[in-house]
Parts: structure tokens; sequence; C-alpha cells
């Protein structure tokens, strides 16, 4: 099999893969390994042929990595694998009659499907409409968006950047410290009333607020909302701002809820501890577009990788007629690495934290680690 950029109006598939998210690269990684099992027909439906890496991206605004340095190549590891590219987009999904729905109107049947599309950003819906307002999903349109501001020098004087997780902690460090910027970016984070980091121990949120501090962000906890065009928090105008950016968590797809399959009461599709639908067994799910019903497990990029494996073994299972077996059960504490733009990061293991350029090496190492392992397989290394 190879890879069909097609334009049918309907495609079949014995195994259809939704999204191009962390957690299906390693199926992909699997199926180049070890064949696509059974010698099924597969096919990847993505919106772009490219999969960005989050984890790199405050790196590439200070300098310190190219744009294109964080890409994971989908179509080659597609074609590696033997499997069909369908460059598109879900917008609706039918499990009775397994059906696939794209943005353009094509039809996808499958047999048994995964989905790993990613959540959607929620910032119009948290902080009202405005054309300055930048959603940090899908990361690759932020990226371009970003990348087009700074080739401009236009809208990157004054940016809010709306959440006080460690997404927008490291792009506040990233957007303050813009490399080939003169002056600097003024950057404010407005965290909303969660405060900085919620969930980081406390030594860790000590030493992102003193950094903040050193690098000249200002650090708002109160909740951002637009009231009459002017963006607003706790009372007090923020204007000027002429680009605000929500990196405000994510929200489930609509398609998810509107298919009928079983979902969390936040719209995420519902998956067993093996990421197995708990209503349609013939569908799969891992990443921010799914919801273990098991046990907690946030919406962090750490887990997608950690249950692609995982999600592999489980599709190799289910269709070779077999019960999955395979479960990812995350560790105690996930390891943070916060880039701070300025040569250093700060770590955060549990109660443990730590900081230094050494930080900022160790999470170059294994950024670059990750990518470079997709790169081998997909022939590019």
């Amino acid at each position: 099999m190879a890879v069909s950029e097609t334009s049918d109006a309907r495609i079949g598939a014995d195994v259809l893969l939704v999204g191009g998210g962390h957690a299906h690269v390693a199926v992909l990684a699997d199926w180049i390994r070890r064949g696509v099992p059974r010698g099924l027909r597969a096919v990847l439906l993505t919106p772009e042929p490219a999969l960005r890496y989050s984890g790199m991206v405050p790196g590439w605004l200070v300098g310190q990595h190219a744009q294109s340095d964080g890409l994971v190549d989908l179509a080659a590891l597609a074609r590696r694998a033997g499997v069909d590219l369908v460059l598109g987009r879900c917008a609706a999904l039918d499990p009775e009659a397994r059906l696939v729905t794209t943005a353009d109107g094509r039809a996808i049947a499958f047999g048994l499907a995964s989905f790993d599309t990613g959540g959607e950003g929620q910032g119009a819906a948290l902080l009202g409409d405005d054309p300055r307002l930048v959603e940090v999903r899908p990361i690759g349109a932020l990226v371009e968006r970003l990348a087009s501001s700074r080739a401009s020098r236009r809208g990157l004087s004054r940016v809010v950047i709306a959440g006080g997780g460690a997404g927008g902690v490291e792009l506040a460090f990233g957007l303050r410290n813009l490399a080939g910027a003169d002056p600097r970016p003024e950057v404010t984070l407005v965290t909303g009333a969660g405060g900085l980091l919620p969930g980081f121990a406390g030594s860790v949120r000590a030493r992102a607020l003193r950094a903040l501090v050193r690098a000249g962000i200002g650090v708002i906890a109160e909740d951002a909302r637009f009231e009459g065009g002017v963006l607003m928090a706790g009372g007090q105008s923020l204007e000027p701002a002429d680009c605000v950016i929500a990196a405000t968590g994510s929200a489930a797809p609509a398609w998810v809820r509107a298919s009928g399959i079983a979902t969390d009461a936040a719209g995420f599709l519902s998956v067993d501890a093996h990421h197995r639908s708990l209503s349609h067994p013939h569908i799969f799910a891992a990443g921010d577009v799914a919801a273990r019903i098991d046990r907690p497990l946030a919406h962090a990029g750490v887990h997608a990788v950690f249950a692609g494996p995982v999600l592999a073994a489980n599709l190799r299972e289910a269709l070779a007629g077999k019960r999955p077996t395979a479960t990812y059960r995350p560790r105690r504490h996930s390891l943070y690495l916060l880039n701070t733009g300025d040569g250093s990061a700060i770590l955060s293991y549990g109660p443990f934290s730590a900081e230094g350029c050494w930080v900022l090496a160790l999470k170059h190492r294994i950024d670059k680690a990750w990518i470079a392992k997709y790169a081998r397989l997909a022939g590019k290394a």
C-alpha cells in the first residue's frame, strides 16, 4: 500500500486512524516495524502532513530551534507504514454505521477506528470573541500566525496571554524573549482565578513567579474577558493589546457528543483502561479527545506520548480478534521542563523542583531525541 492524498468522495478502510497526534505516531511506528496487522487496508485522516511538537515552540520563539525543527513528518511515516494518507479534518462520526465524514464532505467507512485528534480551543467561549484573539489549538496554526507577525513586525508589541498553566507560562517566557525583537514585546500573563501553575508544587510556582518578575512579565491572577471590545481582568483594562493568546485548556470537539458515542460530562470520548470506547468496542481513542473513566488523566502531551505504544498494542490485538489487554498506567508524578526563554528552565517532578541551564539542556536533549526517533523511522535521518 502507498500513501494516497486522495480526494475521493467515498473511501473505505479496514482500520482508520483519525488525527495525527502524539499517540498515533507511535501506532505508525509500530506498523513500520511490524507491518499493518493482517495486511489490512489502513488510512490516516489528518489535517496536515506533519505534526507540530508543541514542546519545542517556546524554544523556537527565542531562537533555540528553527521553525522546522519541531515537526514529525506524518506523510513519510504513513508511506513507510503502508498507510493511505487522507488530508482532511474529522467533522462527524457515525459510530453505528462506522462512518467518518470530513469537513469537505468526504465519507470514510471503517471497520475499526482510533481517534487522536486533540481537543479544541475554548478561548472565544471563555473570553468572548475578538479579532485579536488567537487560540493555542491547533498549535500549528498558532505557529504560522506568530511567524507571520514576526515577519511583518506587527502584532507582537503588546501581548496578553490568558491561561496560567504550563503552556501559557512557557509562551509568556518565549514571547517576552522573542528572538530578533527590538524592543522586546510587552507581555502580560492573566492566569485566571486558579492562579499560576495550578496543580504544581509550591516550589515550582515560586520559581516560575520569580522568573516571570525577572523577565518583566506582568502577572494577574484574575479571569480575562472581552467587554464591549475592551479586554478586562479583575475590573481593570488590559488595553492596549494587539494580540491575545488563549492558553485556556482543551474543549471537546462538538462532533464527539453529536455522534452519540459515550462521553464524559465535558463531552470527551469516554474510554476504558485500554483506550477503548465504553459504548462502541470497535472504536479507540487517546490524547486530548479522550477521557479515561478508570482514572483521571490530565490533557497533556506527556500522557498521549506514553499512551501511544499501549494503543498500538491494543489495536493489533483487536484487529486479530483478541481482547485488548495493554494499559497505560501513568507514574505518580510527571516530569515537566518549563523553558524560561533566557537560557534556563524550571524542572518540576511532583514536590521536587530545580532550575538552571542544565535543566534546559535536559529539555533540549529529550525533545530532540523524540523528534529524531521519528525522523529515523521516516527515513530522514
